[in-house]
């Protein structure tokens, strides 16, 4: 009977791993100039050019105007994108993807480390480039994803990866960039969404986040010395100390941010608050200290019970409004495709469309600290670069007809669109 089991595990597997691969081949490296001329050119930072042109070579940006201010020439592929919308590649941001297939299947999810404390744990060697999920979401203009450690008080180091490589060394865009803490929770919540069930108070929260601050103090300490043995979870927290990463702080109640807040400020951390629920509660506050915030899952039910049904869609505009920097983010790793239309539901409750936009591209790019390279349409980055028919925010009208990645033409095929010809040819006959 054992043996029935275990050969039975192993065809699982088997079969898991056969589902999970993703046939297609990532594109060669962009050998010649390309043109993109005719379309609205929404450069990700507010400015949208009608009638533009957009040029790279070398997989960089080299000229972004009026169609009519540059001659192509001869050698030059021209696409005519008339009518069309040119956008940057969007950017997922606090993902498991590439880390997890099929959530109900333990098997397939590698992003949660056992223990509380795992600072040295990296995301990025865990990445499986051939997931199937990728092409999902390339096909719904996400170019460039944050892959995120999950689990304990200190999940890991997160990075950046582009979405059409080989494997993870290829995909890499930046590397452990960011460390990711879990902050400790005033209260727990009991059932579940079916099945509400009480609110209790952490009596532990003070004696926990004592923990924190004793545990970064040790860090900060080892990060000062030249110690004889390396300390690989305090080696990995060094970068904080020395404004090489960033410290990513999952919390959203309101004196858990503050907490959190005053923490950062203690060991001059340059942190990013993820999730911030109430965040909009401490806008002057989050202002004044510089810290941005990954507005996660709008479409979740308000917390409080005397809170607006729309709360959590109007915390984007807020924010601005008060001149913090911010970018949205998807609990999920599959929902990470409907990413735009998350965006383009912030348009109905105060934000502008370029304003939506940058939430998905330049004010995520900035958050993360690859501004210099990506996020925006202009000349020197890198050309992420995706084509829609339609307003990229809007589910009834978007649909990407190109992408490139640093230059290179992706392919836009998927899993959702193999079936939808496989069984469209069969009741068509």
């Amino acid at each position: 009977m054992e043996f029935q089991k275990y050969i039975l595990s192993l065809l699982m597997i088997f079969c898991i791993s056969n589902f999970s691969l993703n046939a297609q081949s990532p594109s060669p490296p962009q050998k010649q100039t390309i043109v993109l001329t005719g379309g609205a050119i929404h450069t990700g930072n507010g400015q949208v050019i009608e009638n533009g042109m957009l040029r790279f070579e070398n997989g960089k940006i080299t000229f972004v105007g009026t169609a009519g201010e540059f001659i192509p020439d001869d050698n030059t592929q021209k696409f005519d994108v008339t009518g069309k919308h040119i956008y940057p590649g969007l950017i997922a941001v606090n993902t498991t993807l590439g880390l997890t297939e099929v959530e109900s299947v333990r098997a397939t999810r590698d992003f949660d480390e056992a223990g509380d404390l795992n600072p040295n744990v990296r995301a990025i060697i865990a990445y499986n480039a051939d997931s199937r999920i990728i092409p999902t979401l390339r096909s719904n203009g996400i170019l460039l994803a944050q892959i995120t450690p999950q689990g304990g008080r200190i999940s890991g180091q997160s990075s950046i990866v582009q979405l059409d490589a080989w494997n993870w060394e290829d995909a890499a865009y930046q590397k452990d960039g960011g460390v990711h803490l879990n902050w400790p929770s005033r209260f727990t919540v009991t059932g579940w969404w079916a099945q509400p069930g009480g609110i209790n108070a952490n009596e532990k929260y003070d004696e926990q986040v004592t923990a924190v601050y004793d545990y970064f103090s040790e860090a900060k300490a080892y990060s000062l010395s030249a110690p004889a043995i390396v300390n690989q979870r305090f080696h990995a927290l060094k970068g904080l100390f020395n404004g090489l990463k960033k410290l990513f702080i999952q919390v959203n109640e309101t004196r858990e941010i503050s907490d959190a807040l005053e923490f950062g400020k203690k060991f001059g951390l340059s942190i990013v608050i993820v999730g911030g629920r109430d965040a909009g509660m401490l806008a002057d506050k989050l202002k004044v200290q510089n810290v941005p915030v990954m507005v996660q899952s709008l479409f979740e039910l308000p917390a409080s019970q005397d809170d607006d049904i729309d709360v959590l869609f109007k915390l984007p505009a807020l924010l601005k409004n008060a001149g913090v920097e911010f970018c949205l983010s998807i609990r999920k790793t599959w929902d990470q495709r409907n990413l735009p239309f998350v965006a383009g539901a912030t348009v109905a409750h105060g934000l502008t469309k370029e304003e939506a936009l940058a939430a998905i591209t330049s004010s995520v790019a900035k958050i993360l600290g690859i501004d210099k390279t990506t996020g925006s349409l202009e000349v020197g980055k890198d050309a992420n670069i995706i084509v829609s028919s339609g307003d990229v925010l809007d589910m009834r009208t978007s649909k990407i007809e190109l992408a490139f990645i640093q230059g290179r033409k992706v392919d836009l095929d998927d899993p959702h669109k193999q079936l939808y010809r496989k069984f469209k040819e069969k009741y068509q006959n």
